[in-house]
């Protein structure tokens, strides 16, 4: 009869080691509405870049005064470049053979932006009208600024001679269109160019010597 016989110690189980948990991190509220607002930020901060450099542009400004009526050559313009100009219309520079001899239809200042609302390819005045310039006070003015198109009605007033009395049926009328106001600077006047009958231009200008005249608006442009 055989007898099996083990060599050496019986074998020992070794402890299993418990599996390691791993903590997930907790992502705040807080720094993550802050990383979308910095993200959407640094987008904006390029769109507004992009939209910056496309609106940079070459435009055309008054480099000489211009008088209302006046016909526009080349030297009265100069290149200038604009960056943004939103809410703007200038007339980009290569327009410039388009507005080279349009008339001003307002007064052109030095500096200022040119747009295609201050010209005009017709005639100021029309058949049988004159052109005159006349300076009123500014409470004498009916509106803030009187537009190139107003309609205005001059009204003589009695003379002095008469102690300021007077029927106003016995007054004079005499219908005009506005071609441009101007406000002189540091002084209390308003002058205003005016387009009127040939015919009605001896008696204004006679009436306007002896402070006898008044401007009333009857339609706007």
């Amino acid at each position: 009869m055989s007898v099996a016989t083990r060599n050496g110690p019986p074998p020992v189980d070794a402890p299993v080691a418990p599996p390691r948990v791993v903590r997930q991190r907790r992502v705040r509220p807080g720094l993550l509405g802050l990383a979308v607002l910095l993200i959407a930020l640094g987008g904006l901060g390029s769109a507004f870049a992009v939209t910056s450099v496309q609106a940079t542009g070459s435009y055309l400004a008054v480099a000489r005064a211009v008088e209302v009526g006046g016909v526009l050559s080349a030297d009265d313009l100069v290149s200038v470049q604009v960056a943004g100009g939103q809410g703007l219309a200038p007339v980009p520079a290569g327009q410039l053979g388009d507005v080279v001899g349009l008339r001003a239809a307002v007064s052109l200042t030095p500096g200022t932006l040119l747009t295609m609302a201050q010209l005009t390819d017709e005639p100021l005045l029309g058949p049988g009208q004159q052109q005159l310039a006349l300076g009123l006070r500014a409470a004498q003015v009916p509106a803030p600024r009187l537009r190139p198109g107003d309609e205005v009605l001059l009204v003589s007033t009695p003379s002095e001679e008469r102690g300021g009395s007077g029927s106003s049926a016995g007054a004079t009328r005499f219908s005009a269109t506005v071609i441009d106001s101007v406000s002189t600077d540091g002084r209390d006047e308003v002058v205003v160019y005016l387009a009127l009958a040939v015919r009605d231009v001896p008696a204004v200008v006679a009436l306007a010597a002896q402070d006898r005249i008044a401007l009333v608006l009857t339609k706007a442009a």
